[in-house]
């Protein structure tokens, strides 16, 4: 028989065990919705979580602010409570200084002659501590970039153990999430159009990391294995440059690995064979395709184009599906806007609508499932310049222009400008954000801010 001393220390040992249990269950509740790769675990843009703000400032429910050395546009992503974001800095001196907005002028046919460091950075999201820094590589550049290009703008992945790291004309890198190397696969360096620069992201499926790689000399769509990083297949492509990173569509029918592109949008199975394709887009692709609604849409907008086509696809194509002559749709495109894409920034769905962000600072809005337009052009910002998509948060559309304003409107069929948002702009904003259950991560040309309720 137990004496009351012994049950009163069992009971402090139950109490105790349970309030590590219940600290423990808080802490997985406020880390719960990870942003493992660009644009979020689906690549819609879509965080509908109570706890997130929809006001900010440089002294408003900014929680904490670090710097980060040199130029990278890639985006962060988030893993539990770490913020992870890839950055290439030179060992001496400033980068040249990007001018924003759209224009010519800004290719450099020579590469940089000093020493780049490229690197990964690890922050925690509670405090901003930066908890490691890993340069994977160190050298001279092989190739040149766009002057408002960088040679880290390929957004990293995660599947939550380790972390896959892509850096165009390097390598493909393998890390642990505390910033141990595991393996890496060094790729050749490869020419752009006008010496532009690479920017396709990694995705993941399973246990395949998949890239694309469209460039002037041997454009292809690749897999490797997560664990080894050796390559299991490897498929030529017809195209020359593009910047847009693949998505892995899981439909009713199969998954297949949509790869968009300015000769052919094309779909491919989990073997890397083709499956279907269809022509015209325009001369430039960088969007990022995404599904919604069971369909799959697809865009193009170069603004120097006559065409900028918005597509929404149905699942279960083969063969060419291209529209002909003045069709709008078929039997698998269910819809096509031909003139409403954008240029830089990729589209949103938020519930029954798709909206447009273009790059000169205009709003539009579709319908999702029929393609039908709701609302015609909103100017948001007097022709300032957007090259981040724009993402949704509990009924809400956010667009971040490149002088660090972010303008918030009501999502609906009547468009509302809320409030803008503003940071510094003495700063590029070229990033899209990563979004957890109650903050945001918004990177600039020099800083990561972390933004919350306070």
């Amino acid at each position: 028989m137990l004496c009351a001393h012994s049950l009163n220390s069992a009971n402090r040992v139950i109490q105790a065990s349970l309030i590590i249990l219940l600290i423990t269950s808080n802490t997985q509740n406020v880390w719960a919705v990870d942003w493992p790769q660009f644009r979020g675990a689906d690549s819609r843009g879509v965080a509908d979580h109570a706890e997130l703000p929809d006001t900010w400032s440089e002294t408003e429910n900014i929680l904490w602010k670090k710097t980060i050395a040199g130029r990278g546009w890639s985006s962060p992503i988030v893993s539990g409570d770490l913020g992870f974001v890839t950055t290439v800095a030179r060992e001496t001196g400033d980068a040249e200084k990007a001018k924003s907005g759209l224009y010519f002028g800004g290719d450099r046919k020579k590469p940089d002659e000093v020493v780049h460091l490229w690197q990964v950075h690890c922050f925690s999201l509670q405090n901003g501590k930066e908890l490691w820094q890993r340069t994977v590589h160190q050298g001279i550049p092989k190739t040149s970039r766009h002057i408002k290009n960088s040679y880290a703008s390929e957004t990293p992945v995660t599947d939550g153990k380790h972390l896959y790291v892509l850096f165009g004309d390097v390598g493909l890198y393998c890390l642990t999430l505390d910033g141990k190397p595991v393996w890496s696969k060094p790729l050749p360096a490869c020419k752009t159009r006008y010496d532009w620069g690479t920017a396709s992201s990694p995705v993941l499926h399973e246990n395949r990391i998949i890239i694309v790689s469209d460039n002037e000399d041997e454009s292809f769509l690749a897999a490797y294995d997560k664990t080894t990083g050796k390559q299991i297949w490897r498929t030529p492509r017809n195209e020359k440059s593009n910047w847009a990173t693949p998505f892995i569509w899981k439909n009713k029918l199969r998954t297949e690995i949509i790869v968009p592109a300015s000769g052919k949008n094309r779909s491919y199975d989990l073997d890397g064979k083709l499956l279907y394709e269809f022509g015209g887009s325009s001369s430039i692709t960088i969007a990022t395709p995404y599904t919604a609604h069971g369909l799959l849409y697809v865009t193009s907008g170069y603004i120097l184009d006559p065409q900028k086509p918005i597509y929404a696809i149905r699942p279960g194509a083969s063969g060419d599906i291209s529209l002909q002559g003045d069709q709008t749709s078929n039997e698998f495109i269910a819809w096509c806007q031909k003139k409403a894409a954008p240029y830089n920034p990729s589209t949103l769905v938020y519930r029954d609508q798709l909206y447009v962000l273009l790059d000169q600072g205009f709003i539009t809005s579709y319908d999702a499932k029929s393609g039908k337009q709701i609302y015609g052009k909103q100017r948001l910002s007097g022709g300032r310049s957007f090259t981040v998509s724009p993402w949704a948060s509990n009924g809400k559309i956010f667009c971040l222009n490149e002088f660090g304003e972010t303008f918030v409107f009501k999502a609906g069929k009547e468009f509302e400008l809320l409030h803008t948002n503003k940071l510094h702009s003495d700063q590029l904003s070229m990033a899209t954000p990563a979004i957890t259950e109650n903050r945001i991560l918004l990177r600039t040309g020099e800083s990561l801010y972390c933004i919350g309720k306070k």
